[in-house]
């Protein structure tokens, strides 16, 4: 008895107190936690609907995007097919000019003709030339100015200066091998590498896209020929010099521009054959653009001269300048290259002198 009396008296009333306390916690964070995880819960079910609203909204806004990408193809469609269309007839109504142009041109030299024959012919010329000027003026507000697009790197926008008009419209791209890049040691480095590579070179390039820009801009009724030059002349077109093709011509001047990415620049500059083709051309050009990086190294008299001087070249270039014909605007658009400091000032010279433009371009240009 006096023992269990001792035991009770041994129990220590502070440890009570931290045993209530602990469980009194424990049971605290417990609630807490319950609370906080019924609210995360109800707060999820009251945000998801309107999250779903959201993405059901996106999703028809996307529909309706797809559904008016649709449309605008069907237009466009529809609107290629009408130039198209109006091209043709223009074509079919120019041929039949030409004939009443040539029976009018009979009828007039013959003494049986008739005056009311000779008057019903220009009266139908004159029919025909108002329906071909309606026809060109339909496709051209339809498809715009351009025919084709250049989209460079960047939205920039280039006030050049270049005069962009003209019903033939000659491009002169000099393929010599210094167009592979503005230094003599870069230069006599590429053109031993393959041709592939030769094609690649950043020089070279700006030169294909510098005539790529060109044809973006060129008027839908215009015609146009691409010459390439070296050492020897032929078009980059295939055919003859002369022969003018259509601006209009989607495809063909598409053709054209893939012809002269695979032109592969070499040897030297020989201009004045350029010139005198040029003047002997029938029908000939109206504005010329002329693309190159110096004066010539080469004439039609050859030369065995491994080096051409600085004074050589301008002498060169003079003798080429007596073949060029009066009257045409010349556009230069003249690429850097080491060791030709005259070049400079006689392009300029010659693009003052025949009223066209001259541009030497930055790096990123066009």
């Amino acid at each position: 008895m006096a023992s269990s009396k001792a035991r009770r008296r041994n129990l220590n009333p502070i440890s009570l107190a931290f045993l209530d306390v602990m469980f009194c916690g424990f049971g605290a964070v417990i609630l807490i936690f319950l609370i906080l995880d019924h609210n995360s819960a109800a707060t999820t079910s009251e945000q998801n609907p309107d999250l779903v609203a959201e993405v059901n909204l996106l999703r028809a806004e996307v529909k309706v995007g797809e559904l008016g990408l649709v449309q605008l193809r069907n237009t466009l469609s529809d609107v290629s097919f009408e130039v198209v269309t109006a091209e043709g007839l223009a074509r079919q109504i120019q041929e039949q000019l030409q004939t009443f142009l040539q029976e009018l041109a009979a009828l007039e030299n013959s003494s049986v003709a008739t005056e009311e024959s000779i008057e019903q012919l220009r009266a139908d010329v004159e029919s025909l030339e108002h329906e071909l000027l309606r026809l060109q003026a339909s496709a051209f507000e339809q498809e715009g100015n351009s025919v084709r697009q250049f989209l460079g790197d960047g939205n920039r926008q280039y006030l050049s200066g270049l005069f962009l008009g003209g019903q033939r419209i000659l491009v002169l791209v000099d393929s010599s091998a210094s167009m592979l890049d503005s230094t003599l040691v870069n230069i006599i480095r590429t053109r031993n590498m393959s041709e592939d590579r030769k094609r690649q070179a950043p020089k070279w390039q700006r030169v294909v896209k510098t005539v790529d820009w060109i044809s973006t801009q060129l008027p839908i009724t215009s015609r146009y020929q691409i010459w390439e030059f070296n050492e020897d002349l032929e078009s980059a077109l295939g055919g003859a010099l002369d022969s003018w093709q259509e601006v209009a011509d989607r495809d063909g001047l598409n053709d054209a521009i893939e012809k002269v990415k695979d032109i592969v620049p070499a040897n030297g500059t020989n201009m004045e054959q350029v010139f005198r083709a040029i003047a002997n051309m029938s029908p000939r050009p109206d504005n010329i653009f002329l693309i190159t990086d110096g004066l010539p190294t080469l004439s039609d008299r050859g030369s065995n001269d491994a080096l051409v001087t600085p004074s050589e070249r301008i002498e060169l270039y003079e003798d080429a300048l007596e073949e060029l014909p009066r009257g045409i605007p010349v556009n230069v658009i003249l690429l850097p290259l080491e060791g030709d400091p005259s070049a400079a000032a006689a392009y300029w010279q010659l693009a003052q002198y025949t009223e066209g433009s001259f541009i030497s371009p930055s790096k990123d240009w066009p």
